[in-house]
């Protein structure tokens, strides 16, 4: 598999733990004090971090420092606006898609060189 195929899933898994240990604890523990929702959350987030940090290390051999934050955060809005509509219940709003075409934009722009870097 590709260096960058490779980066994209785990990112992807990433982020699937980081938007439940970040969001999941204000729909189900609501009723508990913060930092009991603080360490469940520390827990769920090691998983994140055990995916996170290889996609990086394994993404970084072939995309550039500012090609892999841009990217991280396409994947975020990807895993998340699922998360907020159908797990979270929240509304969705036209502003999302305004939101996520600048995402699309920034995509775009950090990587239309072959480098990343333009002049």
């Amino acid at each position: 598999m590709s260096p960058t195929i490779t980066a994209v899933s785990l990112l992807a898994l990433s982020n699937i733990f980081m938007t439940i240990a970040w969001y999941a604890h204000l729909k189900h523990l609501g009723d508990r004090p913060w930092y009991y929702a603080a360490f469940i959350s520390w827990g769920i987030a090691l998983f994140e971090y055990m995916l996170q940090v290889p996609a990086n290390r394994v993404g970084y051999t072939v995309l550039t420092l500012p090609q892999l934050k841009i990217l991280q955060e396409a994947i975020t809005l990807i895993i998340f606006a699922p998360f907020a509509v159908y797990y979270m219940k929240q509304p969705l709003k036209l502003d999302y898609l305004w939101a996520a075409l600048c995402i699309i934009g920034a995509v775009y722009f950090i990587f239309r060189s072959a480098d990343g870097v333009t002049t």
